[in-house]
């Protein structure tokens, strides 16, 4: 009698069923002071679950049984195997973590809790609880990847178990599963688990679909058969005659892989050519490519399909060559070539690195990726809110399909469409805040554009310079976009407390004092009966409108507000160059020169309008928060003006009013032209760039003084 049958008999026989025995013989091999903990963490889980049935009539505990077999099979460690079978116990018992912590330790207990939703937890949605129990579970991850390779095993059962579940519950559980969870099993290299995910979740949020294509691929694959036998044979014998030890396998591509390749290149089942592949096993990284040569030899290769991830891995730690060569009757047939190893972390990923731990002591290439991409979540933490930092999950669960090279010959991995900002960001987050140009194989390029394969990539930098807010919509990266707006949220705030501060000591100027004159005794009263934690806070709530700083000037020197005290009668100066919080309408665009007011709007700042713009009624039904405003005398930047000009409808005259702009030194951003059908005229409205009024001017005359210019005039609300 082995241990496992020993533990069983002596276990009480009401607690000997729901897998138990088929559990014990997948553990062969762990030493049985580790099969005891295995069992007593199955008797406390069925004693938590005891009279709990799942949607399809079962006793509870045959899921927690389930998945740990998932995870047994991929020879996990006692530790997950444990925290498998109380995985529930947290969320759906009143067991709580310190009783599984007392009992097991501080490790199973914090796999467990790390996979344990946040029902017990108030959100204002369904969406945000989803999305932030994800949140609690992938930073869990950071900690211990184990937890996410256990809630892929729970996910894998609860799929295989999902025709219990409603319709409608089937369809949101299975797209969630191809969206999230097939993702991070392929990005952590799991593939035996990505694959049944991405089949089930298939079969259930497109069953009609799965329905059709696995019927189709089913006939092709009894039609195909005796070829696939036949194409084995000779690649097995040919690599035999080199003495090559190899093991060949005929295979079915998943299903949903096939369905994948049918949408994104929009073709039917009979133009996807490589339904069927072949992998070839050797014993070493040599012989896979001599074993590649033999293949060419054999069919001829297809240009162009060869791909090389033995010297370059997958971001998954994927180790394999692939080429796809033109057999019998000319069908393409896909061929992977790998060792025992590589074949081992195929289908393992992440888990191989438990299995041969005791006998492979060479580093397992999915630990090094994996916690690569566990260190970027782990910069997410501080993202403002959960969407964030799930979009940023998200854009970095895909494969990296683009390799690019620094100057010194580094490789880096970034996603299909990168950018040169992009690049930046992955070699640093200082240097891509720092960029100001890019070189792409020794050639100036502007930042935006895409990289591509085994280019050499070089990014040129500044001290004084910073992000540009565009760069948020071409980036494609988790890293550059969360960068970008970590850098633009912490300027808005530095921009807003000093606008702040002027617009105060401004205030307090009118009344015959300042911020130097103002006792700290008095400011720190001020700001605890206004709750807040500094004078930087409250200077950055009246920059941003949240407070009017005549009211608080008043406050500080004790003085009681009047009803309808307004703002400052002395104005602020503005330069042009407080781009978070002081804007400028796009109703009237004011430029320098015009005679302008500003309008304090909470949480965006002042927002400047010329004089005569014909919004300013509604504002002064709230004069309270009027700011009165001039431009500084020499403001080197330019400002959007807006111009409408009647002309004749005669060919080329867009070109010559295009050619008057740009000769008077201003470019164009915008044009639209209406033609009116009844006259033989036609009014365009041009949106262009000038300096002050006094350049715009000099524009508006050199129009004018076109024969075919009937009326120009500068628009405003």
């Amino acid at each position: 009698m082995d241990y496992a049958a020993s533990i069983l008999s002596h276990l009480p026989i009401a607690r000997r069923g729901a897998g138990l025995k088929s559990l014990l013989s997948r553990l062969s091999y762990l030493p049985p002071s580790q099969l005891d903990i295995v069992v007593d963490a199955y008797e406390f889980g069925a004693q938590a679950h005891e009279g709990q049935r799942r949607y399809s009539g079962e006793p509870y505990i045959t899921h927690p049984v389930a998945v740990a077999g998932i995870l047994a099979d991929l020879h996990l460690d006692y530790q997950s195997i444990a925290a498998a079978l109380m995985h529930d116990v947290i969320e759906d018992t009143p067991m709580a973590k310190e009783q599984i912590e007392a009992r097991f330790g501080a490790e199973i207990a914090g796999i467990v809790d790390g996979v344990s939703k946040l029902d017990r937890l108030s959100f204002d949605s369904r969406t945000e609880a989803q999305v932030e129990s994800f949140r609690k579970m992938m930073l869990a991850m950071v900690e211990d990847i184990r937890v996410i390779l256990l809630k892929l095993a729970d996910r894998l059962h609860n799929m295989q178990t999902l025709y219990a579940l409603p319709a409608d519950k089937q369809h949101r559980i299975a797209r969630e599963t191809l969206e999230i969870y097939a993702p991070i099993a392929n990005r952590l290299g799991v593939y035996s688990l990505k694959t049944e995910l991405e089949s089930l979740g298939f079969q259930f949020a497109h069953p009609y679909r799965f329905r059709v294509l696995d019927k189709a691929v089913r006939k092709a694959r009894g039609n195909q058969r005796q070829l696939v036998r036949k194409i084995s044979d000779r690649l097995a014998g040919a690599l035999n005659e080199a003495d090559i030890e190899n093991q060949v396998h005929g295979r079915q591509k998943n299903l949903y892989s096939i369905y994948r390749k049918m949408m994104e290149k929009r073709r039917s089942l009979s133009e996807i050519a490589d339904v069927f592949g072949f992998r070839i096993i050797v014993q070493s990284p040599g012989d896979c490519y001599r074993a590649l040569g033999i293949a060419h030899k054999l069919y001829k290769p297809v240009p162009g399909r060869f791909k090389d991830f033995i010297a370059i891995p997958r971001v998954n730690g994927y180790e394999s060559l692939h080429t796809t060569l033109l057999g019998p009757g000319g069908i393409p047939i896909e061929v992977q070539i790998r060792t025992e190893r590589m074949n081992r972390v195929a289908e393992s990923g992440i888990a191989a690195h438990w299995q041969y731990k005791a006998t492979d002591k060479q580093i397992i290439p999915p630990q090094v990726r994996a916690r690569e991409w566990l260190a970027s979540i782990s910069e997410m933490q501080s993202a403002a809110n959960s969407e964030e930092f799930m979009e940023h999950v998200k854009v970095n669960l895909f494969p990296d399909n683009v390799y690019v090279f620094t100057p010194k010959g580094a490789i880096l991995r970034l996603p299909r469409g990168a950018t040169c900002v992009d690049f930046a960001y992955t070699v640093h987050t200082d240097v891509g805040n720092r960029c100001v140009a890019a070189k792409i194989d020794r050639r100036l390029v502007p930042l935006r554009t895409t990289i591509k394969n085994g280019q050499t990539v070089e990014i040129i930098t500044a001290k004084s310079a910073n992000p540009d807010p565009r760069w948020v919509n071409f980036v494609v990266t988790a890293k550059a976009r969360y960068s970008i707006r970590q850098f633009l949220k912490n300027l808005q705030h530095d921009e807003a407390r000093e606008l702040g501060r002027r617009l105060l000591n401004q205030s307090l100027r009118d009344a015959g004092s300042s911020l130097r004159r103002t006792s700290r005794r008095r400011m720190q009263t001020v700001l605890s009966d206004f709750s807040m934690a500094d004078s930087g806070e409250l200077f950055e709530k009246i920059g941003l409108g949240e407070r009017l700083a005549p009211l608080v000037a008043k406050i500080l020197l004790q003085t009681p507000p009047a009803d309808g005290d307004t703002a400052s009668a002395s104005p602020i100066t503005i330069a042009g160059t407080e781009s978070l919080v002081v804007r400028y309408a796009r109703c009237c665009r004011p430029i320098p020169g015009d005679a302008v007011m500003g309008y304090l709007s909470a949480g965006r700042g002042i927002i400047v309008h010329r004089n005569v713009c014909g919004n300013l009624s509604e504002f002064r039904k709230q004069p309270d928060k009027w700011v009165a405003v001039n431009w500084e005398k020499h403001i080197d930047r330019e400002f959007s003006a807006e111009i409408l000009v009647e002309v004749s409808n005669k060919p080329g005259v867009l070109a010559e009013i295009a050619a008057s702009i740009a000769d008077s030194g201003s470019n164009i951003e915008q044009v639209s032209v209406d033609e009116r059908s009844e006259e033989d005229y036609a009014d365009i409205t041009i949106l262009m760039l000038v300096r002050d009024r006094v350049h715009l001017a000099s524009v508006i005359r050199r129009i004018r003084s076109m024969p075919v210019v009937k009326k120009i005039t500068r628009t405003c609300a």
